[in-house]
């Protein structure tokens, strides 16, 4: 049910953490400033403001563009640290505090923030690499050569394509977001189902490009299954991380950091990343009006949320998010603190699980006979064992279908549950999700 993920697309910040010092420095401190503010003041603290606007906007979006390229790599975090860029020359640009900003570089950062650089068809921002060109010169951008090349009449695109290629293009008016950290804020393990799932499938099928060791994928799905355990627990393994199987924030954080560096993300000559890369199957909300088995699976959750809280209203398992799916949602949200919008984005997403999680953990007694047929909240698939496997196959046997009792999802399990998803209309994975459940909980009562 999980089709609501981070943004897999580059997105502009409204803040930024900066490290006002060597990334190992820690005398030094980190400030929390706009990313507007960011922009304009590492601007006004490497070029001058009496430059040819076009040469001045060509800086500017290669300042802009590196920037977002850290912050899309997550180049710092990925790497144990807490901020997103530092304030030295030498490993990122120049930051200075208290800096007054010249009111033509303001208007123009205000005019160009949220805009950057790509290169050919590829989807992470340009790692824009520059220099002055007069006390030292690079493989990129030489910030004193764009004031000539403007003075000959070249626009700012043009003079960006002098330095970096024909095939250099731009990104305007980009998503702006409060918060662009990809990790998800829980981590996934056996029986989960989420999109960010199929990003970390491709990441690791890359990494197993350059490190033979581990073994890739041959089928990229959603769902965590004993298959992706295994190979988490190998590439846990492989990386001294430690080997439990779950991609928790230091594993997420190793995939990243090392799917950049063979992808070479932060390098001017970066292999880059493709519309295929992160290509996914559904959106990052869902809203009013959307169908699809995915909302059946919502109202189920909802639905048992409501049984056991008086103050949410109770839902009709069909496939539309209508207005009481809205109500719903913004009942929840507001009990939960969050924004109240009807809209079911990723926080909301996983306070939902939360709370449904808690409910299975904290059942009244008067319930707890009838616990085999409430959903235990993971996806089941093969090779998986437990009490909720057992369950299953009790179910299944009591309906009639010629099930062990083992509390192991064998090959056998798996093919009675693809024939239910056949009559069902639902994607044939012999995969039990919550829709499977309540059928078989239903036509185990029948019997």
């Amino acid at each position: 049910m999980d089709n609501l993920r981070q943004l897999a697309r580059p997105v502009v910040p409204t803040m930024i953490t900066v490290h006002l010092g060597k990334p190992d420095d820690t005398t030094k401190k980190n400030i929390t400033i706009s990313f507007i503010d960011y922009i304009k003041n590492v601007t006004c603290s490497e070029i001058y403001p009496t430059w040819h606007s076009e040469a001045l906007k060509a800086n500017i979006l290669a300042i802009i563009s590196f920037t977002l390229n850290r912050l899309y790599t997550e180049w710092y975090p990925s790497r144990g640290y807490d901020f997103d860029i530092t304030s030295h020359y030498s490993y990122d640009q120049t930051y200075r505090e208290n800096i007054s900003f010249y009111d033509n570089i303001s208007k123009l950062v205000e005019e160009l923030f949220n805009n950057y650089i790509i290169k050919g068809n590829q989807i992470q921002p340009f790692f824009a690499r520059y220099c002055d060109g007069k006390t030292s010169t690079c493989e990129g951008l030489l910030q004193w050569q764009t004031v000539d090349l403007a003075n000959q009449g070249k626009n700012a695109l043009e003079i960006l394509r002098y330095f970096y290629g024909k095939d250099i293009y731009l990104i305007e008016d980009a998503s702006v977001a409060s918060n662009i950290a990809t990790y998800p804020g829980v981590a996934l393990k056996l029986g989960d189902v989420s999109e960010n799932l199929r990003i970390i499938k491709r990441q690791l099928n890359r990494i197993a490009t350059n490190y033979p060791a581990l073994p890739k994928f041959t089928e990229i799905h959603e769902y965590f299954d004993i298959i992706t355990e295994n190979i988490i627990k190998n590439f846990q393994d492989i990386f001294d991380l430690p080997i439990n199987g779950i991609i928790d924030k230091a594993t997420w954080y190793k995939i990243k950091y090392l799917y950049t560096s063979v992808k070479k993300l932060s390098d001017i000559y970066a292999e880059g990343v493709t519309e295929e890369d992160i290509k996914l199957k559904f959106d990052a909300e869902l809203h009013e009006g959307d169908t699809g088995q995915e909302i059946q699976a919502l109202h189920y959750y909802l639905n048992v949320i409501a049984y056991f809280n008086p103050n949410l209203p109770s839902l009709e398992l069909n496939s539309t998010y209508n207005k009481n799916t809205k109500k719903m949602i913004m009942a929840f949200q507001k009990e939960k603190k969050l924004e109240p919008t009807g809209i079911l984005n990723v926080d909301t997403w996983n306070q939902i699980k939360e709370t449904y999680q808690s409910i299975l953990n904290n059942l009244p007694k008067e319930v707890l006979d009838y616990v085999d047929q409430i959903y235990p909240g993971r996806f089941l698939s093969l090779g998986m064992t437990g009490s909720d496997v057992k369950a299953l196959q009790k179910m299944l046997k009591k309906a009639n279908y010629n099930v062990t009792v083992s509390g192991c999802y064998d090959s056998n399990t798996e093919l009675i549950i693809k024939q239910i998803q056949k009559e069902l209309k639902l994607e044939e994975n012999g995969v039990t999700g919550p829709l499977e459940w309540r059928h078989v909980v239903s036509i185990s009562k029948e019997k």
